[in-house]
């Protein structure tokens, strides 16, 4: 007989991120994330004002993958990133 036991919930992760509108190709950085559940071991490079880049390729590393990926201006977005 096997055992019956509760789904664990996902981890996700919301990032908005800006570059800079003056200098055209210019770096995406975070400007407010919020977790909900975990993001070890990527919590550190979440921060205000971080790059972007280093947080995304970190998370997929732990298994996220982008569920959302937005722009709402040509110089500022959003991303979804989900595991479990």
């Amino acid at each position: 007989m096997s055992s019956v036991g509760i789904p664990l919930e996902p981890d996700l992760v919301l990032a908005s991120w800006t570059r800079n509108p003056l200098i055209p190709g210019s770096a995406r950085k975070i400007t407010a994330s919020r977790v909900i559940g975990s993001a070890k071991p990527c919590e550190s490079k979440l921060t205000s004002g971080s790059l972007l880049i280093p947080a995304i390729k970190c998370l997929k590393k732990n298994g996220f993958i982008v569920v959302v990926s937005k722009r709402t201006t040509a110089v500022s977005g959003y991303l979804l990133l989900q595991r479990g």
